[in-house]
């Protein structure tokens, strides 16, 4: 049996299996913090200039985007996957090395929509499309993520399984979609190794692939089901030809979307295990600029190749500097929005404690990629004291995950200022009873 088949009898099953009751709640929190990335997302330059490059799929269609406007089912998708990634602010499953929430709710919300899918259908979409593309990620591991975008490559998975399922696809249909999806799948980490807009596109076009190719299955359009364990497929071209042979071993046991990380800073989250220590450091120690002498990071190799920019000088590299966001952690406290403004990317003390941190790979902390995401800081004061700090995890990795009231701080924060605090209220309430709402169309 191929990779493909696997999971799609799984999903035939999935179908009218109970779900346990933390899923259901785990689901939700994906959910929420999917539109805490969205609405930061969603005034972005990108995703302005993708609506008015869709403009013949806008105001028509069985989907709508925030705030109402009537799209189709695939450019929702594409318009939603994209904003939700825009700001650097949303979920990722650390052994996968993927952001799985932006493709694959942006996917399920859409086919949610089209089909008149009642919120628990919704969200029992959104699992499967956790379950399926991150068990994906796992199995093509890191030699994957050298040069490819997991969020794109992946999240076309994430996509199709969740679109599928809500479609109610046959168990011979879900293996074609995402045999389909394999072939759309794409994104290089090329891409943003310079200042660009492509990197939200990726999750936008994984979100539109996956919908169209469950979309071209309901219709009978096939797929080669050994897209991704053949000789040819995708583990050979774009990994080290995997195992496959268990990747569905834990399915329906092992629930991944109860594992997820959700984002406690905003920016690359390579960055943010050195983010936390150097924030425990000037906690503990009472340090404030002025006080250091040096700083040196050292942590796993992703996060010196991705979070790679010296010298930033726009908020997108900005937020893919490590010495930036380390240093504005020290100089303000935080890494929140506000880090991005332009008085922030030209403030003198923040640019002044760049030119004194220094960063290097820690082989050990390597080793332990992408299993364990940590960061050793170490503050030299200028009194002569040596301060060190071991960050294991991050906040909001599984094991010092947000509670639901800071995702729903986090939610309130980045939601309110685009659509008002009363506004953002009743939203939340909404999605924490997703499970009791009869349609998706009138609910969010």
């Amino acid at each position: 049996m191929h990779a493909t088949e696997v999971f799609a009898r799984y999903a035939a099953g999935f179908q009218t299996q109970a779900l346990p009751a933390e899923v259901i709640h785990h689901a939700k929190r994906a959910v929420i913090d999917w539109y805490a990335s969205l609405f930061p997302g969603l005034g972005t330059a990108p995703v302005q200039q993708l609506k008015d490059a869709l403009a013949d799929d806008l105001d028509h269609g069985r989907a709508c985007l925030m705030g109402g406007r009537a799209a189709t089912t695939r450019a929702a998708a594409l318009i939603h996957g994209t904003a939700a990634h825009a700001a650097e602010v949303d979920d990722s499953f650390r052994e996968a090395m993927y952001h799985p929430g932006a493709a694959t709710i942006a996917a399920a919300l859409a086919a949610g929509q089209d089909v008149g899918a009642s919120g628990l259908q919704f969200l029992r979409g959104v699992v499967l499309g956790y379950e399926v593309s991150t068990r994906i990620g796992v199995v093509m591991g890191r030699p994957h993520y050298r040069f490819w975008h997991s969020t794109g490559t992946v999240g076309s998975f994430g996509a199709a399984a969740a679109a599928g399922g809500l479609m109610a696809l046959d168990e011979a249909a879900f293996a074609h979609a995402l045999a389909t999806a394999a072939t759309f799948a794409s994104g290089l980490q090329q891409a943003f190794r310079m200042d660009s807009m492509s990197k939200p596109l990726h999750a936008g076009r994984a979100a539109e692939a996956g919908v169209l190719a469950a979309q071209l299955a309901r219709r009978g359009v096939t797929g080669s089901l050994d897209v991704l364990d053949g000789e040819a497929g995708l583990g050979r071209a774009m990994s080290n030809g995997p195992d496959w042979s268990q990747v569905g071993a834990t399915l329906g046991n092992d629930f991944h979307i109860t594992r997820l990380t959700f984002k406690n800073h905003i920016g690359c989250g390579h960055t943010f295990a050195a983010i936390d220590g150097a924030l425990a450091l000037k906690e503990r120690h009472g340090i404030a600029p002025g006080d250091i002498e040096r700083v040196h990071v050292a942590t796993y190799r992703p996060a010196l190749d991705i979070a790679c920019y010296t010298q930033p000088t726009t908020a997108n590299e900005a937020r893919f500097s490590l010495s930036y966001v380390v240093a504005t952690a020290l100089a303000h406290g935080s890494v929140r929005l506000a880090a991005y403004e332009p008085a922030r990317l030209d403030d003198p003390v923040t640019r002044a404690l760049m030119e004194r941190i220094s960063v290097a790979v820690d082989p050990e902390l390597d080793a332990a990629f992408p299993g364990q995401r940590a960061a050793r800081v170490v503050i030299e004061t200028r009194d002569g004291r040596l301060l060190e700090h071991l960050q294991p995890n991050r906040k909001g990795d599984p094991e010092e995950p947000l509670s639901d009231a800071e995702l729903e701080r986090k939610f309130m924060e980045l939601s309110s200022p685009v659509i008002g605090e009363e506004r953002a209220r009743a939203l939340l309430d909404c999605l924490w009873t997703l499970d009791g709402c009869a349609t998706m169309r009138d609910s969010v």
